[in-house]
Protein backbone atom coordinates (compact mmCIF):
# COMPACT_ATOMS: atom_id res chain seq x y z
CA UNK A 1 0.00 0.00 0.00
CA UNK A 2 1.30 3.33 -0.90
CA UNK A 3 2.64 5.51 2.46
CA UNK A 4 1.17 8.74 0.44
CA UNK A 5 -2.44 7.61 0.96
CA UNK A 6 -1.67 6.94 4.54
CA UNK A 7 -0.41 9.79 4.76
CA UNK A 8 -3.12 11.83 3.08
CA UNK A 9 -5.80 10.17 5.44
CA UNK A 10 -3.67 11.61 8.71
CA UNK A 11 -3.35 15.05 6.88
CA UNK A 12 -7.21 14.85 6.31
CA UNK A 13 -7.94 13.77 9.86
CA UNK A 14 -5.25 16.60 11.41
CA UNK A 15 -7.16 19.28 9.33
CA UNK A 16 -10.70 18.48 10.10
CA UNK A 17 -9.56 18.73 14.49
CA UNK A 18 -8.16 22.10 13.33
CA UNK A 19 -11.10 23.22 11.89
CA UNK A 20 -13.38 21.41 14.59
CA UNK A 21 -11.25 23.40 17.05
CA UNK A 22 -11.50 26.80 14.86
CA UNK A 23 -15.34 26.63 14.71
CA UNK A 24 -15.86 26.12 18.67
CA UNK A 25 -13.89 29.25 18.98
CA UNK A 26 -15.98 31.13 16.64
CA UNK A 27 -19.21 29.68 18.03
CA UNK A 28 -17.65 30.79 21.16
CA UNK A 29 -16.76 34.59 19.95
CA UNK A 30 -20.14 36.09 22.53
CA UNK A 31 -19.51 33.65 25.28
CA UNK A 32 -18.62 35.81 28.49
CA UNK A 33 -14.93 35.17 28.86
CA UNK A 34 -14.30 32.20 27.08
CA UNK A 35 -10.80 31.30 26.10
CA UNK A 36 -10.15 30.35 22.41
CA UNK A 37 -8.06 26.98 21.73
CA UNK A 38 -5.45 26.67 19.22
CA UNK A 39 -3.70 23.10 17.71
CA UNK A 40 -0.33 22.49 16.69
CA UNK A 41 0.65 19.36 14.20
CA UNK A 42 2.90 16.87 15.04
CA UNK A 43 4.79 14.10 12.35
CA UNK A 44 4.20 10.82 12.44
CA UNK A 45 7.26 8.51 12.74
CA UNK A 46 9.90 8.05 9.53
CA UNK A 47 10.36 4.70 8.22
CA UNK A 48 14.15 4.78 7.58
CA UNK A 49 14.92 2.98 4.44
CA UNK A 50 18.91 3.33 5.01
CA UNK A 51 20.86 4.95 7.63
CA UNK A 52 23.18 7.60 7.69
CA UNK A 53 26.80 6.72 7.12
CA UNK A 54 30.10 8.63 7.63
CA UNK A 55 32.71 9.96 5.61
CA UNK A 56 35.92 7.46 5.15
CA UNK A 57 39.07 8.63 3.88
CA UNK A 58 38.15 7.75 0.37
CA UNK A 59 34.56 8.95 0.03
CA UNK A 60 32.12 11.37 2.01
CA UNK A 61 28.95 10.17 4.20
CA UNK A 62 25.77 9.45 3.05
CA UNK A 63 22.39 11.15 4.91
CA UNK A 64 19.67 8.82 6.20
CA UNK A 65 16.89 7.82 3.51
CA UNK A 66 13.66 8.30 5.67
CA UNK A 67 10.09 8.62 4.25
CA UNK A 68 7.65 10.25 6.64
CA UNK A 69 4.52 8.66 7.61
CA UNK A 70 2.07 11.47 7.98
CA UNK A 71 0.73 13.64 10.50
CA UNK A 72 -1.25 13.94 13.95
CA UNK A 73 -2.29 16.68 16.59
CA UNK A 74 0.46 17.39 18.03
CA UNK A 75 -1.85 19.47 20.92
CA UNK A 76 -4.44 21.86 21.86
CA UNK A 77 -4.02 24.32 23.33
CA UNK A 78 -6.11 27.12 25.23
CA UNK A 79 -5.15 30.47 25.53
CA UNK A 80 -6.34 30.98 29.10
CA UNK A 81 -4.15 33.85 29.55
CA UNK A 82 -5.08 36.10 27.68
CA UNK A 83 -7.77 38.29 28.54
CA UNK A 84 -11.01 39.05 26.12
CA UNK A 85 -12.45 42.64 26.08
CA UNK A 86 -14.18 44.51 28.77
CA UNK A 87 -18.60 44.75 28.33
CA UNK A 88 -20.30 47.19 30.51
CA UNK A 89 -23.39 45.84 32.54
CA UNK A 90 -23.94 47.81 35.44
CA UNK A 91 -24.54 45.55 37.30
CA UNK A 92 -22.50 45.26 41.06
CA UNK A 93 -22.24 40.90 41.02
CA UNK A 94 -21.06 41.56 37.20
CA UNK A 95 -17.54 40.96 37.94
CA UNK A 96 -14.61 41.07 35.54
CA UNK A 97 -11.23 39.55 36.93
CA UNK A 98 -7.84 40.92 35.69
CA UNK A 99 -4.47 38.89 36.65
CA UNK A 100 -3.75 35.10 36.08
CA UNK A 101 -6.47 34.18 38.81
CA UNK A 102 -9.83 32.21 38.61
CA UNK A 103 -13.00 32.24 40.83
CA UNK A 104 -14.25 29.43 42.42
CA UNK A 105 -17.35 28.09 42.19
CA UNK A 106 -18.73 24.88 43.25
CA UNK A 107 -21.11 22.56 41.30
CA UNK A 108 -22.36 20.43 44.84
CA UNK A 109 -19.64 18.33 44.61
CA UNK A 110 -16.21 19.67 43.80
CA UNK A 111 -14.74 22.84 43.34
CA UNK A 112 -14.15 24.04 39.71
CA UNK A 113 -12.51 27.37 38.53
CA UNK A 114 -13.40 30.16 36.06
CA UNK A 115 -12.56 33.33 34.72
CA UNK A 116 -16.40 33.77 33.68
CA UNK A 117 -17.62 36.18 36.70
CA UNK A 118 -21.44 36.75 35.85
CA UNK A 119 -23.05 36.27 38.70
CA UNK A 120 -26.54 37.23 41.18
CA UNK A 121 -28.13 36.65 44.11
CA UNK A 122 -30.38 33.22 44.05
CA UNK A 123 -33.39 32.35 46.00
CA UNK A 124 -31.69 30.93 48.92
CA UNK A 125 -29.71 33.89 49.12
CA UNK A 126 -26.44 32.37 47.65
CA UNK A 127 -23.84 34.24 45.19
CA UNK A 128 -23.88 32.25 42.34
CA UNK A 129 -23.25 31.86 38.70
CA UNK A 130 -26.07 33.09 36.46
CA UNK A 131 -24.95 30.04 33.62
CA UNK A 132 -25.33 27.41 35.73
CA UNK A 133 -26.46 28.21 39.39
CA UNK A 134 -23.00 27.04 41.12
CA UNK A 135 -22.35 28.15 44.08
CA UNK A 136 -19.37 31.06 44.35
CA UNK A 137 -17.09 29.90 46.85
CA UNK A 138 -15.54 32.88 49.70
CA UNK A 139 -14.47 33.36 53.30
CA UNK A 140 -17.03 34.29 55.41
CA UNK A 141 -16.88 37.25 58.56
CA UNK A 142 -16.18 36.15 61.83
CA UNK A 143 -18.84 37.48 63.94
CA UNK A 144 -16.65 37.92 67.20
CA UNK A 145 -14.54 40.65 65.12
CA UNK A 146 -16.45 41.56 62.35
CA UNK A 147 -14.11 40.70 59.88
CA UNK A 148 -12.88 38.15 57.12
CA UNK A 149 -11.47 34.89 58.64
CA UNK A 150 -9.66 33.09 55.69
CA UNK A 151 -10.29 29.62 56.77
CA UNK A 152 -11.19 26.92 53.94
CA UNK A 153 -13.56 28.46 51.24
CA UNK A 154 -17.19 27.87 51.37
CA UNK A 155 -20.09 29.06 49.61
CA UNK A 156 -21.10 32.61 50.20
CA UNK A 157 -24.70 33.27 51.41
CA UNK A 158 -25.06 36.90 51.32
CA UNK A 159 -28.88 37.55 51.77
CA UNK A 160 -29.05 35.35 54.72
CA UNK A 161 -31.38 36.61 57.49
CA UNK A 162 -28.93 38.18 59.36
CA UNK A 163 -27.19 40.86 56.60
CA UNK A 164 -31.18 41.60 55.61
CA UNK A 165 -30.99 44.41 58.59
CA UNK A 166 -28.14 46.53 60.33
CA UNK A 167 -27.94 46.77 64.31
CA UNK A 168 -29.35 50.26 65.87
CA UNK A 169 -27.13 52.31 67.71
CA UNK A 170 -27.76 55.08 70.39
CA UNK A 171 -26.87 58.25 70.17
CA UNK A 172 -23.87 59.18 72.30
CA UNK A 173 -23.04 62.68 70.91
CA UNK A 174 -24.83 66.01 69.75
CA UNK A 175 -23.11 69.72 68.12
CA UNK A 176 -25.31 72.96 68.53
CA UNK A 177 -24.22 75.53 66.48
CA UNK A 178 -25.51 78.69 64.35
CA UNK A 179 -26.43 81.98 66.05
CA UNK A 180 -28.03 83.42 68.81
CA UNK A 181 -29.32 86.36 68.26
CA UNK A 182 -30.11 88.31 71.80
CA UNK A 183 -33.34 90.67 70.17
CA UNK A 184 -35.20 87.53 68.80
CA UNK A 185 -38.47 87.68 70.98
CA UNK A 186 -38.66 83.87 71.46
CA UNK A 187 -35.04 84.10 72.72
CA UNK A 188 -36.65 87.37 75.49
CA UNK A 189 -39.49 85.44 76.07
CA UNK A 190 -40.77 83.38 79.24
CA UNK A 191 -40.95 79.92 77.39
CA UNK A 192 -37.37 80.91 75.80
CA UNK A 193 -36.36 79.88 71.95
CA UNK A 194 -36.86 76.26 71.61
CA UNK A 195 -34.67 73.76 69.80
CA UNK A 196 -35.36 69.93 69.54
CA UNK A 197 -32.47 67.47 69.56
CA UNK A 198 -33.84 63.95 67.52
CA UNK A 199 -31.91 61.03 69.33
CA UNK A 200 -31.80 57.27 69.37
CA UNK A 201 -31.96 54.99 72.02
CA UNK A 202 -29.80 51.52 71.70
CA UNK A 203 -33.03 49.84 70.28
CA UNK A 204 -32.73 52.03 67.68
CA UNK A 205 -36.53 53.85 69.22
CA UNK A 206 -36.40 57.81 68.15
CA UNK A 207 -37.04 60.46 70.92
CA UNK A 208 -36.61 64.42 70.97
CA UNK A 209 -35.48 66.27 73.75
CA UNK A 210 -36.85 69.96 73.88
CA UNK A 211 -34.10 72.62 74.94
CA UNK A 212 -35.06 76.37 75.78
CA UNK A 213 -32.73 79.13 75.45
CA UNK A 214 -33.30 82.04 77.57
CA UNK A 215 -31.98 85.93 78.52
CA UNK A 216 -30.18 86.23 81.38
CA UNK A 217 -28.53 89.69 80.42
CA UNK A 218 -28.33 90.58 77.30
CA UNK A 219 -25.82 93.47 77.90
CA UNK A 220 -23.31 90.30 79.80
CA UNK A 221 -24.12 88.30 76.72
CA UNK A 222 -25.31 85.58 79.30
CA UNK A 223 -28.13 82.77 78.66
CA UNK A 224 -29.59 79.40 80.01
CA UNK A 225 -30.31 76.29 78.22
CA UNK A 226 -33.15 74.48 80.13
CA UNK A 227 -34.48 70.74 78.80
CA UNK A 228 -37.92 71.50 78.43
CA UNK A 229 -39.54 68.10 77.95
CA UNK A 230 -38.36 64.82 76.15
CA UNK A 231 -40.91 63.03 73.77
CA UNK A 232 -41.39 59.61 72.65
CA UNK A 233 -42.71 58.90 68.86
CA UNK A 234 -45.79 59.16 69.68
CA UNK A 235 -45.59 62.59 71.15
CA UNK A 236 -45.54 61.28 74.79
CA UNK A 237 -43.72 62.81 77.54
CA UNK A 238 -41.20 60.17 79.32
CA UNK A 239 -39.93 63.09 81.16
CA UNK A 240 -43.22 63.36 82.95
CA UNK A 241 -42.95 59.56 83.66
CA UNK A 242 -39.61 60.43 85.15
CA UNK A 243 -40.78 62.60 87.36
CA UNK A 244 -43.87 61.32 88.37
CA UNK A 245 -42.01 58.20 89.35
CA UNK A 246 -39.49 59.81 91.79
CA UNK A 247 -37.10 61.01 89.20
CA UNK A 248 -35.29 64.36 89.75
CA UNK A 249 -34.32 66.78 87.19
CA UNK A 250 -31.31 67.12 88.75
CA UNK A 251 -30.13 63.42 87.50
CA UNK A 252 -31.02 64.71 83.92
CA UNK A 253 -29.90 67.82 82.90
CA UNK A 254 -28.48 71.20 84.82
CA UNK A 255 -28.06 72.62 87.69
CA UNK A 256 -31.14 73.61 90.27
CA UNK A 257 -31.68 77.69 90.35
CA UNK A 258 -34.61 78.46 92.58
CA UNK A 259 -36.58 81.81 91.50
CA UNK A 260 -39.23 83.41 93.45
CA UNK A 261 -41.79 85.61 92.24
CA UNK A 262 -43.75 88.56 93.64
CA UNK A 263 -46.84 90.21 92.77
CA UNK A 264 -48.54 92.83 94.48
CA UNK A 265 -52.31 93.79 94.87
CA UNK A 266 -53.81 95.86 92.31
CA UNK A 267 -54.76 98.81 93.60
CA UNK A 268 -59.10 99.16 94.18
CA UNK A 269 -58.74 95.79 95.79
CA UNK A 270 -57.86 95.21 99.38
CA UNK A 271 -57.13 92.70 102.10
CA UNK A 272 -57.11 91.98 105.88
CA UNK A 273 -55.05 88.73 106.19
CA UNK A 274 -58.11 86.93 105.16
CA UNK A 275 -60.45 88.20 103.05
CA UNK A 276 -60.26 90.04 99.37
CA UNK A 277 -62.75 93.23 99.23
CA UNK A 278 -63.41 94.91 95.82
CA UNK A 279 -63.59 98.69 95.22
CA UNK A 280 -66.76 98.73 96.67
CA UNK A 281 -66.23 97.16 99.63
CA UNK A 282 -67.76 93.95 99.00
CA UNK A 283 -66.23 90.14 100.15
CA UNK A 284 -64.87 88.28 97.62
CA UNK A 285 -64.94 84.53 97.45
CA UNK A 286 -62.60 82.87 95.40
CA UNK A 287 -63.81 80.15 92.99
CA UNK A 288 -60.83 77.48 92.22
CA UNK A 289 -62.04 75.91 89.44
CA UNK A 290 -62.14 79.33 87.42
CA UNK A 291 -59.39 81.48 88.92
CA UNK A 292 -61.68 84.11 90.12
CA UNK A 293 -62.93 85.66 92.91
CA UNK A 294 -66.33 87.06 93.24
CA UNK A 295 -68.70 89.38 95.07
CA UNK A 296 -72.23 87.68 96.72
CA UNK A 297 -74.06 89.98 94.15
CA UNK A 298 -72.12 87.79 91.11
CA UNK A 299 -69.27 90.42 89.87
CA UNK A 300 -66.08 88.64 88.96
CA UNK A 301 -62.80 89.66 89.01
CA UNK A 302 -59.63 86.99 87.94
CA UNK A 303 -56.37 86.92 89.94
CA UNK A 304 -54.37 87.71 86.78
CA UNK A 305 -56.43 91.50 86.72
CA UNK A 306 -55.90 91.37 90.76
CA UNK A 307 -52.24 90.64 90.68
CA UNK A 308 -50.60 91.04 87.36
CA UNK A 309 -50.27 87.23 86.87
CA UNK A 310 -49.95 85.22 83.36
CA UNK A 311 -52.31 83.00 82.41
CA UNK A 312 -50.30 80.11 82.69
CA UNK A 313 -49.60 81.82 86.60
CA UNK A 314 -53.25 82.01 86.82
CA UNK A 315 -53.77 78.42 85.94
CA UNK A 316 -51.89 77.42 88.95
CA UNK A 317 -52.65 80.30 91.52
CA UNK A 318 -52.99 79.21 95.41
CA UNK A 319 -54.51 81.76 97.42
CA UNK A 320 -52.24 79.89 100.36
CA UNK A 321 -49.28 82.20 99.12
CA UNK A 322 -50.70 85.09 99.31
CA UNK A 323 -49.65 87.15 102.33
CA UNK A 324 -50.64 90.57 104.16
CA UNK A 325 -47.84 92.62 103.04
CA UNK A 326 -49.47 95.97 104.96
CA UNK A 327 -52.52 97.73 105.54
CA UNK A 328 -55.62 96.51 103.49
CA UNK A 329 -52.73 95.02 100.78
CA UNK A 330 -51.49 91.55 99.95
CA UNK A 331 -48.36 89.82 97.78
CA UNK A 332 -48.60 86.98 95.90
CA UNK A 333 -45.70 84.94 95.81
CA UNK A 334 -44.39 81.39 94.79
CA UNK A 335 -41.10 79.98 93.82
CA UNK A 336 -40.19 78.19 90.90
CA UNK A 337 -36.57 75.99 90.47
CA UNK A 338 -35.02 75.72 86.83
CA UNK A 339 -32.72 72.97 85.86
CA UNK A 340 -29.83 75.25 83.71
CA UNK A 341 -26.59 75.62 82.32
CA UNK A 342 -25.37 79.18 81.97
CA UNK A 343 -24.07 79.95 78.14
CA UNK A 344 -21.52 82.72 78.29
CA UNK A 345 -20.60 84.67 75.58
CA UNK A 346 -17.64 86.92 74.86
CA UNK A 347 -19.11 90.56 75.42
CA UNK A 348 -16.53 92.08 72.66
CA UNK A 349 -16.60 88.93 69.91
CA UNK A 350 -20.12 87.29 70.38
CA UNK A 351 -17.69 84.07 70.37
CA UNK A 352 -18.95 81.30 72.49
CA UNK A 353 -16.80 81.05 76.08
CA UNK A 354 -18.20 78.23 78.13
CA UNK A 355 -21.43 76.45 79.26
CA UNK A 356 -21.97 75.40 82.78
CA UNK A 357 -18.86 76.84 83.95
CA UNK A 358 -16.04 78.59 83.24
CA UNK A 359 -13.55 76.44 80.72
CA UNK A 360 -17.06 74.09 79.70
CA UNK A 361 -17.25 73.54 75.98
CA UNK A 362 -20.42 70.94 76.47
CA UNK A 363 -22.52 69.74 78.58
CA UNK A 364 -24.06 65.87 79.46
CA UNK A 365 -27.86 65.06 78.83
CA UNK A 366 -27.74 62.24 81.18
CA UNK A 367 -30.60 59.76 79.33
CA UNK A 368 -28.92 56.97 81.11
CA UNK A 369 -31.02 58.30 83.92
CA UNK A 370 -33.77 56.91 82.87
CA UNK A 371 -32.45 53.57 82.50
CA UNK A 372 -33.60 50.59 79.41
CA UNK A 373 -31.07 50.98 76.40
CA UNK A 374 -31.17 55.31 77.08
CA UNK A 375 -27.23 56.29 76.77
CA UNK A 376 -25.97 60.02 77.96
CA UNK A 377 -25.66 62.33 75.13
CA UNK A 378 -22.72 64.88 75.15
CA UNK A 379 -23.58 67.97 73.76
CA UNK A 380 -20.92 70.10 72.48
CA UNK A 381 -21.74 73.93 72.32
CA UNK A 382 -18.77 75.49 70.88
CA UNK A 383 -19.74 76.61 67.36
CA UNK A 384 -22.38 78.72 68.65
CA UNK A 385 -21.89 82.35 68.16
CA UNK A 386 -24.19 85.58 69.87
CA UNK A 387 -23.94 87.94 67.40
CA UNK A 388 -26.59 90.44 65.65
CA UNK A 389 -28.89 88.35 62.73
CA UNK A 390 -31.65 90.97 62.08
CA UNK A 391 -33.69 89.17 64.95
CA UNK A 392 -33.54 85.55 63.91
CA UNK A 393 -31.94 82.65 65.45
CA UNK A 394 -30.19 79.67 63.51
CA UNK A 395 -29.29 77.66 67.11
CA UNK A 396 -30.19 74.16 66.67
CA UNK A 397 -28.83 71.05 67.57
CA UNK A 398 -27.96 68.15 65.75
CA UNK A 399 -26.86 64.30 66.55
CA UNK A 400 -22.92 63.66 65.66
CA UNK A 401 -19.73 64.99 67.26
CA UNK A 402 -18.26 68.47 66.38
CA UNK A 403 -15.36 67.30 64.58
CA UNK A 404 -17.25 64.37 63.09
CA UNK A 405 -21.00 64.33 62.25
CA UNK A 406 -20.68 60.44 62.29
CA UNK A 407 -19.59 59.90 65.47
CA UNK A 408 -21.65 59.12 68.49
CA UNK A 409 -24.83 60.23 65.98
CA UNK A 410 -26.95 57.55 66.45
CA UNK A 411 -29.04 54.92 63.97
CA UNK A 412 -32.22 53.36 63.93
CA UNK A 413 -32.67 49.45 62.77
CA UNK A 414 -31.40 49.30 59.07
CA UNK A 415 -32.53 47.61 55.99
CA UNK A 416 -30.50 46.34 53.47
CA UNK A 417 -30.73 48.72 50.46
CA UNK A 418 -27.72 47.38 47.96
CA UNK A 419 -24.91 45.97 47.76
CA UNK A 420 -21.35 46.22 46.11
CA UNK A 421 -18.19 44.27 45.55
CA UNK A 422 -15.05 45.84 46.27
CA UNK A 423 -11.62 45.27 44.00
CA UNK A 424 -10.34 43.30 46.84
CA UNK A 425 -13.18 41.01 46.13
CA UNK A 426 -14.83 42.09 49.51
CA UNK A 427 -18.73 42.49 49.59
CA UNK A 428 -20.45 45.20 51.58
CA UNK A 429 -23.96 45.64 52.10
CA UNK A 430 -25.63 49.25 52.40
CA UNK A 431 -28.24 50.06 54.58
CA UNK A 432 -31.20 52.59 54.96
CA UNK A 433 -29.49 54.02 58.54
CA UNK A 434 -26.10 54.76 56.54
CA UNK A 435 -23.82 51.84 57.98
CA UNK A 436 -22.30 49.98 55.37
CA UNK A 437 -21.38 46.43 56.82
CA UNK A 438 -18.93 43.58 55.63
CA UNK A 439 -20.69 40.42 54.32
CA UNK A 440 -18.29 38.46 53.26
CA UNK A 441 -15.12 37.93 50.86
CA UNK A 442 -14.99 36.57 47.28
CA UNK A 443 -11.80 33.92 47.00
CA UNK A 444 -9.46 33.62 43.89
CA UNK A 445 -7.05 30.30 43.12
CA UNK A 446 -3.85 30.55 41.32
CA UNK A 447 -1.93 28.04 39.57
CA UNK A 448 1.86 27.53 38.83
CA UNK A 449 0.42 26.45 35.08
CA UNK A 450 -2.61 27.28 34.63
CA UNK A 451 -2.14 26.51 30.74
CA UNK A 452 -2.73 22.68 32.45
CA UNK A 453 -6.16 23.50 33.37
CA UNK A 454 -8.76 20.75 31.87
CA UNK A 455 -12.33 22.45 30.67
CA UNK A 456 -14.85 21.07 31.57
CA UNK A 457 -17.80 23.24 29.89
CA UNK A 458 -20.31 25.77 31.17
CA UNK A 459 -16.95 28.28 31.01
CA UNK A 460 -15.29 25.70 33.89
CA UNK A 461 -12.00 24.52 34.45
CA UNK A 462 -10.96 21.79 36.84
CA UNK A 463 -7.46 21.01 37.86
CA UNK A 464 -5.06 18.29 36.62
CA UNK A 465 -1.83 16.79 37.90
CA UNK A 466 -0.35 19.47 35.57
CA UNK A 467 -2.01 22.06 36.40
CA UNK A 468 -0.95 22.75 40.22
CA UNK A 469 -3.02 21.96 43.12
CA UNK A 470 -5.38 23.67 45.03
CA UNK A 471 -5.30 24.27 48.77
CA UNK A 472 -8.42 24.75 49.53
CA UNK A 473 -8.38 28.14 51.02
CA UNK A 474 -7.87 30.24 47.75
CA UNK A 475 -6.01 33.94 48.60
CA UNK A 476 -6.92 37.22 48.18
CA UNK A 477 -7.09 38.83 44.12
CA UNK A 478 -4.94 42.02 45.41
CA UNK A 479 -1.73 39.01 46.32
CA UNK A 480 -0.33 39.13 42.91
CA UNK A 481 -1.36 42.93 41.87
CA UNK A 482 -5.19 41.45 40.36
CA UNK A 483 -8.37 42.93 41.09
CA UNK A 484 -12.46 42.78 40.97
CA UNK A 485 -13.95 45.25 38.49
CA UNK A 486 -17.62 45.45 39.54
CA UNK A 487 -20.22 46.07 36.38
CA UNK A 488 -18.54 44.91 33.80
CA UNK A 489 -17.72 41.16 32.45
CA UNK A 490 -14.79 39.74 30.79
CA UNK A 491 -15.78 38.30 26.95
CA UNK A 492 -14.31 36.08 25.04
CA UNK A 493 -11.17 36.46 23.95
CA UNK A 494 -11.57 34.93 20.41
CA UNK A 495 -10.04 36.98 17.36
CA UNK A 496 -12.30 36.94 14.49
CA UNK A 497 -9.61 37.95 12.14
CA UNK A 498 -7.04 35.64 13.08
CA UNK A 499 -9.82 32.50 13.07
CA UNK A 500 -10.61 33.22 10.07
CA UNK A 501 -7.43 33.32 8.46
CA UNK A 502 -6.71 29.80 10.07
CA UNK A 503 -10.12 28.95 8.62
CA UNK A 504 -8.58 29.35 5.10
CA UNK A 505 -5.49 27.89 5.56
CA UNK A 506 -6.81 24.58 7.38
CA UNK A 507 -9.20 24.71 4.03
CA UNK A 508 -6.39 25.08 2.09
CA UNK A 509 -4.73 21.87 3.71
CA UNK A 510 -7.62 19.84 3.89
CA UNK A 511 -7.85 20.00 0.17
CA UNK A 512 -4.68 19.47 -0.55
CA UNK A 513 -4.62 16.47 1.45
CA UNK A 514 -7.89 15.15 -0.19
CA UNK A 515 -5.67 15.78 -3.66
CA UNK A 516 -2.94 13.36 -1.89
CA UNK A 517 -5.51 10.78 -1.63
CA UNK A 518 -6.93 10.99 -5.10
CA UNK A 519 -3.82 11.13 -6.90
CA UNK A 520 -2.55 7.73 -5.04
CA UNK A 521 -5.63 5.97 -5.54
CA UNK A 522 -5.13 6.78 -9.08
CA UNK A 523 -1.69 5.34 -9.13
CA UNK A 524 -2.96 2.44 -7.55
CA UNK A 525 -5.76 2.16 -9.90
CA UNK A 526 -3.03 2.43 -12.70
CA UNK A 527 -0.98 -0.36 -10.94
CA UNK A 528 -3.45 -2.49 -10.84
CA UNK A 529 -4.45 -2.22 -14.83
CA UNK A 530 -0.38 -3.18 -15.06
CA UNK A 531 -1.20 -6.25 -13.72
CA UNK A 532 -4.18 -7.23 -16.35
Amino acid sequence: MMRSLYSGVSGLKTHQTKMDVIGNNIANVNTVAFKSSSTTFSEIMYQTISSASGATQTKGGINAKQIGLGVTTGSTSVNITSPGATQTTGDAFDLKITGDSFFIVNNGTENLFTKAGAFYIDGAGNLATKANGYNVMGWQVDPATGTIKKDTVSALRIMQEKNLTSSPEATTEATCGGILDANNTNVTSADGYTMNLNFYDALGYSYTAKFAVKTVNADTKTYTVELSDILDSTNHSILTDYLNNGGTMTDLFGNPTTTTHTYNLAAGFTYNGTTFSDANGDALTYDGVNHKYTTATGTEYTVASMFGLSDAEAQNFDPANVTASGANSATYSYDTTAYTYELDFDENTGLFNYIGAAGGESVLLKMAALGGNFKNINVDFTTVKNMDNAGKCTMDIDTGNVNDSTQGKGKKLGALTGLQVAENGEIYGSYDNGNTVLLGQIAVAVFSNPSGLEKVGDNCYQKTLNSGEFDGIGQDITADGGKMNSGVLEMSNVDLSTEFTEMITTQRGFQANSRIITTSDTLLEELINLKR
